[in-house]
């Protein structure tokens, strides 16, 4: 395994003390990352209103709970987010729905501003975006896949809004942020139940 990856799996956390810690952030008005500001710890504090929303609410079907549970490679799944991030509220709990349905996933955090020997290995356009998840081989070390910063759908709208107006208005994040409630976690779910099958086709059989 890539002696970078392995140190950020030894120093992560699971997905409770991840949520625990936000808690204790949006508590004591802070945020994770390097900068410390009133508007990140702002955004913590509706992050954790997101989380503990989606927490409770996000629903995976029988049928794709069954796809999910025929997965039977050992791996973890590292993801590299911070408290602030709006994409990333909405990308981790769903991570974290699947990943309690297979014992073969476990499942890891780290801060990316920790972390930046790790992220930089993991751009997207040649940025530091997150949410970022990693899956990794447990027997050989390999990565298998990465996913994020957002679900297919999303990466489109912002593509296609980028394309037509050259940068993402308030206005637009905003309307991503409906995009991600009407949605519900859905085609984060399809997007790695996609994944999943490409790593091993006999779960979508």
């Amino acid at each position: 395994m890539n002696a970078i990856i392995k140190q950020s799996i030894d120093k992560s956390i699971s997905y409770q003390e991840y949520r625990d810690l936000v808690k204790q952030l949006v508590e004591a008005n802070s945020n994770t990352g390097l900068e410390k500001t009133e508007a990140l710890a702002n955004y913590t504090k509706l992050n954790d209103r997101r989380m503990r929303r989606w927490d409770k609410t996000i629903k995976i079907s029988e049928d794709l709970q069954k796809k999910i549970s025929e997965f039977n490679q050992k791996t973890t799944w590292l993801i590299i987010t911070e408290s602030w991030c709006g994409d990333a509220a909405h990308v981790v709990p769903a991570i974290h729905k699947i990943a309690e349905l297979n014992p073969n996933i476990d499942l890891k955090i780290v801060l990316r501003d920790e972390n930046l020997e790790l992220m930089d290995m993991f751009l997207t356009n040649g940025g530091r975006a997150i949410a970022k998840v990693i899956m990794i081989d447990n027997e050989t070390g390999e990565v298998l896949n990465t996913y994020g910063p957002r679900p297919s759908e999303a990466t489109s709208y912002v593509n296609r809004f980028k394309a037509k107006h050259g940068k993402l208005t308030p206005e637009f994040k905003e309307d991503l942020q409906h995009w991600y409630n009407k949605d519900k976690g859905q085609n984060i779910i399809s997007d790695i139940i996609e994944m999943l099958c490409e790593l091993q086709p006999i779960t979508c059989q």
